[in-house]
């Protein structure tokens, strides 16, 4: 795969739930790395040290209050929604006594598709309220990190799957099943 005039050959798929890849995805090396991002970044870092990649490409389900629903988009920055830590004087989405930004820019960025910031924590967000970002997931910005920090190239498509408010558990239950076949149109036009 050429992905902006660099070849890749050894790609690992990431999703967090076999339900998003469906039958899509059966000729790559894939791993389902589970909702959250302490499981996401354990079950990343296991396949990193069995397949050695030199690209992960996260492919999942997203909210969003700004992307329609069944749209694909490109996410190449994340934040850590759920840390919170303004109590002790830290800003939001800051990581206490780290030297790290709060928004992580790592990824590929691709130029057929939207590109959005993934607000990704450990809770399913159904009241969306935080301008700083505009997509809503689990794992993404785990994934991202440990891509960061073993230096592999990232890249991250989001299926719109609803639009994290009241109603995004019952058209997350509908939409993810639709997910697989729009992420791999979108992966194949890369």
């Amino acid at each position: 795969m050429t992905i902006n005039g660099k070849l890749y050959s050894n790609i690992l798929l990431v999703f967090a739930l076999e339900s998003e890849a469906g039958n899509e995805f059966e000729n790559y090396n894939k791993v389902f790395v589970g909702i959250g991002k302490v499981k996401a970044t354990y079950n990343l870092t296991k396949a990193i040290q069995k397949v050695n990649p030199d690209l992960i490409i996260n492919l999942g389900t997203a909210g969003s209050t700004t992307f329609d629903r069944g749209s694909v988009v490109n996410c190449s920055r994340f934040i850590q929604r759920d840390m919170d830590v303004r109590a002790l004087g830290f800003k939001k989405f800051e990581t206490p006594f780290s030297d790290e930004p709060i928004l992580l820019e790592y990824g590929i960025k691709t130029s057929h598709l939207p590109n959005g910031i993934c607000g990704s924590g450990d809770q399913f967000e159904m009241e969306h309220n935080n301008p700083e970002y505009n997509v809503i997931d689990m794992e993404a910005f785990a994934l991202a990190r440990v891509a960061e920090y073993e230096g592999i190239d990232f890249l991250c498509l989001k299926y719109i799957s609803d639009g994290a408010d009241g109603n995004a558990a019952d058209d997350w239950t509908q939409e993810v099943r639709k997910a697989s076949v729009a992420l791999r149109r979108e992966l194949d036009n890369i």
